[in-house]
């Protein structure tokens, strides 16, 4: 057991004095807030993305097939990805990305330390445990024979579990509570944006000097702008009539003599067809052109666009007047 513990202490200092010596890293300088919340939310993304590429393993299995063990599963991908991330390197990816790392508010150094591996893994237990513990409470209150259907007296069993489960929700608001004020505190002072770290005792500091992000400017200049530009789209593709681009561009690439002899090479067939919806007119209507509409079509869209033209030929329409057919009557 002193061997053990000689060892583990002889690695740690090991670690500490070659990361002391990364003169790069100040962890004086304040990190802006902003930057730690995104690095937690690329944590978040990555995390959803590992487990979307291993659940689309599983796509041609039979349904249902990981839903079980879908809490176990999460959990063990995120230890996975944080063996080869912050075990090895006291640095997520997000905060990578970022040029950032967790420095030991726990030593008494000025300079930077690591994080121990007690603290590494204080800070995994804490991360991956409380969210498979909420997603495994009920399971394990019917393991433990608490459920309806226990194996235990209806009395002791009743007992039992309202006092688990009172203790559960109790623990549940308490520690809501207590990361809802340690987010208060993190704008307040810009340390700490999870309880979790603020446990265990782990800062995010730079790891590079004078680096305050690792995307460029322009980069974010030209998201800024296609965001603004998607925003514009948005607000401007409603407003634009599309049929009526439609029909107006099909006048200047055609001319109106060549819907005029679409519409008589037709023939018969234009009368059989609405020109809005494509199918059999109902109460055919037309609008002063040689094609045929459903009245409820185009009294609709004449009541949503005063300007409405054909969709066929591009004409502008009048108003909707039924179609008189005359129906002639062979004899035998």
């Amino acid at each position: 057991m002193l061997f053990v513990t000689t060892t583990d202490q002889g690695s740690e200092e090991n670690q500490t004095k070659t990361s002391g010596s990364d003169s790069g890293t100040d962890p004086h300088t304040p990190v802006l807030r902003i930057n730690q919340l995104d690095a937690f939310e690329l944590d978040s993304a990555l995390d959803q993305l590992v487990w979307n590429h291993f659940f689309q393993c599983f796509q041609n299995f039979r349904p249902g097939l990981l839903t079980p063990l879908e809490p176990e599963l999460r959990a063990l991908l995120q230890l996975l990805v944080w063996r080869f991330t912050l075990y090895s390197s006291s640095a997520t990816v997000g905060q990578s990305l970022l040029s950032l790392r967790y420095h030991n508010t726990l030593s008494t150094s000025a300079r930077y330390r690591p994080l121990s591996r007690r603290q590494k893994l204080s800070l995994a237990l804490l991360t991956v445990g409380p969210c498979w513990l909420r997603e495994r409470s009920h399971s394990l209150l019917l393991s433990l024979g608490l459920g309806p259907g226990g194996s235990l007296a209806g009395g002791d069993a009743g007992i039992l579990r309202q006092g688990l489960r009172h203790s559960l929700a109790l623990i549940s608001g308490i520690s809501q509570i207590a990361g809802f004020v340690n987010f208060l505190v993190f704008l307040r002072k810009g340390r700490h944006p999870v309880l979790a770290e603020r446990i265990v005792g782990a800062r995010a500091v730079f790891s590079k000097p004078n680096a305050v992000r690792d995307v460029t400017y322009q980069y974010m200049n030209r998201e800024l702008l296609w965001h603004g530009f998607a925003e514009f789209l948005i607000f401007l593709l409603p407003l634009v009539n599309m049929r009526k681009v439609k029909s107006t561009a099909y006048s200047l690439l055609f001319g109106r003599e060549g819907a005029d002899r679409e519409g008589a090479r037709g023939g018969s067939g234009a009368w059989k067809e609405c020109g809005l919806c494509g199918e059999w007119p109902t109460m055919p209507h037309t609008v002063g052109c040689g094609h045929v509409f459903c009245y409820y079509c185009v009294k609709s869209h004449a009541i949503a666009d005063p300007y409405l033209t054909c969709p066929r030929c591009g004409a502008e329409a009048g108003q909707p007047e039924p179609v008189k057919v005359e129906v002639e009557l062979g004899g035998r």
